[in-house]
């Protein structure tokens, strides 16, 4: 086994971990701790305000709730959420979370070594995965309690290094700085390995194992390969083999391209980091030519704010209408999101044919992204207008942030023929992977686990139940006839 990726209690590279997971941010930091021996307990005394819920927690006092049925204990709660797990365990924690409400959980954690499960997670990074490349001083969209994980107050522990949240949110370097205390404060370092790449997960049958002296029946048994990379990119190879794998990896992997000519040109981006970047290196100034960002989503306002607030003039295209209700900005409230509405405003009032207070911006509502000129030169057009429509812009830099999709390369046709739509790429809004709602265990595929949005649990806050069942269910296996 390749030095620094040892399993725990110093496990022979012929015999497989019970668990590896892949992706080391908010999901697989949560899974680890579930199976490092904590569990979660209903509080004595404890009462919840929906009255069904209640009378279900009252049978199961002094029992984990890892051992219980949580398909019946999730029956009638209901939210912001369509994962029935994510809405149960939210509610235990934050009984009052959806009404601003400021009740207690409803939860106590005990630690029992004799739970244990010996586990891996791989990571490219730091322990909280894609929040440690964000750029630092956005604000997240959720508030700042519904980011913490379990048994540890997001709130306290910001107090305790005087700061503060700004609108009860925070900022992305305190999340990532809140994860990577996290996994030291819960003792979860030994089973985190960063600078992790995995090229490749494959289930293994009898025929192919050879002589490795590695026995699949009635067990599934899965190999994974990969590199470890260095600062400066390079390391050593390693070959793992799990009796499960739990995918954890995310959905900001791959950026979404518009798939139009020039955009692999040198000044065409697509991440708010490589935005940073430039501001830092001085290649955008307040004399530069523009900066065009295409995209109407919140990661485009983002840099719309960043730039804007540098003083770097800059063209803003977008497809939809500012009127669209489907726009993200009309779906939030004013108040606790101002800056979202600042940009919706710039938006709205200062259209490439209107002046306006924003100095420096421009709106180019309505247009879509024809191609990029190697001479910096990008041509949009107006939607539904002709040639008469088309404009031509020269720009410093062209940053597209129209989403992401996450990078399942190490998986067959890229995970595919696992996803809801077998015919489609995996996507975390559109075509997440076939998971069991209970078990998070990919339908296609046994032993394989997804979580967050791999499996449609896009916010932190929800994606937690999730954990709690893929816990639950590698807690069964452990305990029938199917080791884990």
């Amino acid at each position: 086994m390749t030095p620094g990726l040892k399993g725990p209690s110093g496990l022979r590279p012929q015999e497989p971990l019970p668990v590896i997971i892949i992706g080391n941010g908010p999901s697989g930091i949560c899974l680890s701790y579930f199976l490092s021996g904590y569990r979660p307990y209903v509080k004595e005394g404890a009462a919840h305000p929906n009255p069904i819920l209640h009378r279900k927690l009252q049978d199961i006092l002094g029992q984990s709730l890892l051992e219980q049925d949580l398909e019946y204990l999730s029956e009638g709660v209901d939210g912001r959420t369509s994962s029935p797990l994510g809405l149960l365990f939210d509610a235990l924690i934050r009984p009052e979370g959806d009404v601003g409400g400021a009740a207690e959980s409803l939860l106590t954690w005990r630690m029992e070594p004799e739970q244990r499960v010996p586990h891996l997670v791989l990571g490219k990074g730091p322990p909280g995965g894609a929040w440690q490349s964000m750029e630092g001083s956005m604000v997240t969209l959720s508030l700042g309690d519904w980011m913490e994980m379990p048994d540890l107050s997001f709130r306290d522990w910001m107090t305790r290094r005087g700061r503060h949240l700004r609108n009860n949110r925070a900022t992305t370097r305190d999340i990532a700085q809140y994860y990577q205390h996290y996994v030291e404060a819960k003792g979860l370092k030994e089973h985190f390995r960063s600078g992790a790449r995995v090229t490749s997960v494959r289930p293994l049958t009898p025929s192919m194992l050879g002589g490795e002296g590695l026995s699949v029946e009635p067990h599934t048994l899965y190999q994974v390969q990969g590199v470890r990379e260095d600062k400066e990119g390079e390391g050593g190879a390693f070959c793992l083999y799990a009796r499960n794998v739990v995918l954890a990896t995310g959905t900001y992997d791959c950026p979404s391209r518009l798939g139009v000519g020039g955009e692999d040109l040198p000044y065409v981006f697509h991440t708010v980091a490589d935005l940073e970047r430039a501001i830092r290196a001085g290649r955008l100034r307040p004399d530069s030519h523009p900066l065009l960002v295409v995209g109407a989503g919140l990661t485009a306002a983002d840099a719309v704010l960043l730039a804007h607030g540098r003083g770097v003039p800059l063209l803003h295209a977008f497809r939809r209408d500012v009127r669209d209700s489907a726009l993200v900005f009309n779906q939030l409230p004013e108040l606790m999101f101002p800056e979202y509405h600042k940009v919706h405003d710039m938006m709205r009032s200062q259209a490439l044919t209107s002046g306006g207070r924003y100095a420096g911006y421009t709106s180019l509502p309505q247009h879509r992204v024809l191609g990029f000129s190697p001479n910096g030169k990008c041509i949009l057009q107006e939607v539904g207008g002709g040639e008469r429509k088309r404009r031509v812009f020269q720009v410093s830099m062209a940053l597209v942030l129209i989403g992401s999709n996450p990078n399942l390369s190490f998986l067959p046709d890229e995970g595919r023929g696992l996803a809801l739509d077998p015919l489609q790429p995996v996507s975390a809004k559109r075509n997440p992977l076939d998971t069991d709602p209970f078990t998070y265990e990919v339908t296609q595929q046994p032993g394989l686990y997804a979580l967050g949005p791999l499996a449609g649990d896009g916010f932190v806050r929800f994606l937690q139940g999730g954990a709690l069942g893929v816990a639950a269910s590698l807690m069964r296996k452990r305990g029938s006839a199917v080791t884990v």
